[in-house]
């Protein structure tokens, strides 16, 4: 068992976390490095200009934090010219507003089972023998079935496009639906 475990582990790092958590875009990342500069010329203009030492703290507490948000995100692959103020106020709030529409799309929800599946089948796939295979088949069929649901799904969204005067009569043929399954098919609609 602990076999399995560590298999599992090896596994998951190896795949990483992109199908949980979605990578940060390039504007996000020029909006961290250009927060991250925005409190690191606060912090030393209040130095500069000798305000009060809770103020100082606090900007030089912001640049460090802001810091660590930054080596999260990592780097920009070309770096905001961001060496005065007015470069930054120039810069700053296209990037901020990128960065908050790109925040705004959501993780998709099949992204995630995708992920799961094609991770059921690396350990199936390792384990092997006749367990490994039954397994292996099991998130295959689970993987189809993801896809053809979201076939249908989307499909069903055009006709309803298409033929306008058929769509109340399609939604009252649905309605018998049971609450997970409205539920499911909903999220299904509100993924891309």
């Amino acid at each position: 068992m602990n076999r399995f475990y560590l298999i599992f582990m090896v596994l998951l790092m190896a795949a990483g976390c992109e199908g949980f958590r979605r990578p940060a875009t390039q504007s996000q990342k020029e909006n961290a490095w250009l927060h991250m500069r925005t409190t690191q010329l606060s912090a030393e203009q209040a130095a500069a200009e000798e305000t009060s030492s809770v103020l100082q703290d606090l900007t030089a507490l912001a640049y460090e934090q802001s810091r660590a948000f930054a080596a999260d995100y990592g780097l920009p692959e070309q770096i905001p010219s961001a060496r005065t103020a007015e470069e930054i106020l120039a810069a700053a709030p296209s990037a901020a507003a990128q960065a908050q529409t790109d925040s705004a799309q959501r993780l998709k929800p099949w992204s995630v089972v995708d992920g799961l599946l094609e991770l059921g089948l690396a350990v199936a796939g390792l384990l092997g023998g006749a367990w490994g295979i039954k397994a292996a088949d099991f998130f295959r069929q689970a993987r189809e079935k993801s896809q053809a649901l979201r076939e249908i799904v989307r499909n069903n969204e055009l006709f309803k496009q298409i033929c306008p005067d058929a769509a109340e009569t399609f939604k009252q043929a649905q309605s018998a639906q049971s609450s997970s399954t409205r539920r499911l098919v909903s999220e299904l609609k509100n993924t891309p």
